[in-house]
């Protein structure tokens, strides 16, 4: 009989497509898995994987098995959240995700109020791109995500938690000088997170800017890198309002904010539809959003 163990197995398996990460995934050894979706295979009758020396694919049924699977797990996971939906506390496993240009500034302070708050939590938290917490809601490997909005992703709702504005970070010997605008910046060496980062698009959105540009803008794996790179001469670039206060302390660059009107984004919380702690996320939410209120009374810019 197929079990919940073999579809986890799998499931790991496909996602990961790599025996040894399946594996440390689901935190047994490699043979185990192995042998587990072996077993699978021979109940089922048909193989779902084609195995060589350097790596596996699914076949055409064990794509459509891994879909199905994922489905299964999801239900069965919401099965045991509806009991603790109807506790008046959240409990139990909270795997709570954050993309890269919120995280290092709300993710401490946030863990410690859940903590406080929610003393029975097991906090899972993880920092992530927008697009791998998307996926990982939709195949439930996170229950809860604080991410840019909107998301376009019918299967996930989404509560708005706060605005918040672009800053310009530019040379110290720039204080004091006006902002420039949209036409002037797109002149300029932006400084651009990777690709995948949803905060690189929403620059260049705002700067009605496309990679590929004569000026080749530069990229960085994190603001705090960017931010460096300014204070090196190499250019200019754009950081939420959050990120004031931890990244431009020790380095010597000026901060404005750019003229009317200013480029900005919205934060929300990002969970299944189909996920039954709705009530209880929003009060996570809640949490983050007053975490962010107090870091931004504390982050004080130069005069435009």
């Amino acid at each position: 009989m197929i079990s919940i163990k073999h579809l986890r197995y799998f499931a790991a398996l496909a996602q990961h497509r790599h025996f040894g990460r399946a594996a440390d995934a689901c935190a047994i050894s490699q043979p185990a898995l192995s042998l587990q979706v072996k077993d699978l295979e021979a109940l089922l009758g048909a193989q779902l994987v084609e195995r060589d020396r350097r790596q596996i694919r699914l076949t055409s049924l064990g794509e459509a098995f891994a879909g199905r699977a994922q489905q299964i797990l999801r239900s069965v996971d919401e099965l045991a959240d509806l009991a603790r939906a109807s506790s008046p506390s959240l409990g139990g496993r909270l795997r709570i995700g954050m993309i890269p240009t919120v995280a290092p500034y709300l993710l401490p302070a946030v863990i410690r109020r859940l903590t406080e708050r929610f003393p029975a939590v097991d906090l899972r938290p993880r920092e992530a791109v927008t697009g791998k917490l998307t996926e990982d809601l939709i195949t439930g490997g996170l229950d809860v995500a604080v991410m840019a909005l909107p998301v376009s992703e019918p299967s996930l709702q989404d509560h708005p938690l706060f605005e918040e504005e672009f800053v310009l970070v530019r040379a110290l010997a720039d204080r004091g000088k006006p902002p420039p605008g949209v036409e002037s910046l797109r002149a300029m060496r932006l400084l651009l997170l990777e690709e995948g980062h949803c905060f690189r698009d929403q620059a260049l959105a705002f700067c009605r800017m496309t990679p590929g540009l004569s000026q080749d803008p530069m990229e960085g794996s994190s603001l705090a890198t960017l931010v460096r790179m300014v204070g090196a001469g190499m250019g200019v670039t754009l950081i939420p309002e959050m990120a004031v206060a931890a990244e431009t302390s020790a380095v010597e660059v000026s901060i404005a904010r750019l003229a009317e009107p200013r480029p900005a984004r919205s934060i929300g919380l990002v969970w299944r539809k189909t996920n039954p702690l709705a009530e209880h996320f929003m009060q996570v939410g809640e949490i983050v959003r007053q975490e962010h209120d107090i870091l931004r009374q504390g982050c004080v810019l130069s005069p435009i």
